[in-house]
């Protein structure tokens, strides 16, 4: 039975103890910032929302990035405030803390931004011939490739009936 009480007040304790740690503190950060896109090259805009602020205007700050402040609005989206801001163009590479404070109350919520000199959004891969000088089988003109092919044609009827007259004693 002892041994059973113990067992009880060791696991209560355990309990107690991890919601303690687990409990956020008041005026501590809960939720979490979206930001989106997470990665933007700089004079990109970025779009951060956060469900932590419900209905209430927000006060964002990216000044860390050199964005300065900008305003989340109530959205009817899930109750998320939304806003906008744009990376200055000359913002450096780097990983940059997006923060936004719930107005009305202390809570604040942050996100991550990194800042890239490449982006990997809008790329244009290339399509067609490129120009390098060295000719291929099918080109993009058809008689070209005609006379291609006529020619070694020839060449190898040519080459053929020499190796025959030679291999007949005719000489060449």
């Amino acid at each position: 039975m002892r041994r059973t009480a113990r067992l009880l007040t060791g696991t209560a304790l355990a309990v107690a103890v991890a919601g303690l740690a687990t409990a956020p503190a008041s005026g501590g950060e809960t939720g979490r910032l979206e930001v989106f896109p997470s990665s933007v090259v700089p004079g990109a805009d970025v779009t951060v929302n956060t469900a932590a602020c419900g209905a209430e205007t927000a006060a964002g700050d990216a000044s860390a990035v050199g964005a300065g402040t900008f305003t989340l609005a109530p959205s009817a989206h899930e109750q998320d405030a939304i806003g906008q801001f744009r990376v200055p163009p000359s913002a450096q590479p780097g990983t940059y803390e997006i923060v936004a404070r719930c107005g009305g109350s202390d809570r604040q919520v942050t996100g991550d931004l990194m800042v890239t000199l490449t982006s990997t959004r809008g790329q244009v891969l290339p399509r067609g011939h490129v120009n390098t000088g060295v000719g291929g089988a099918l080109g993009p003109d058809p008689v070209q490739t005609a006379a291609g092919v006529a020619a070694l044609a020839v060449a190898a009827a040519g080459g053929t009936w020499l190796l025959h007259r030679r291999a007949r004693g005719d000489g060449i």
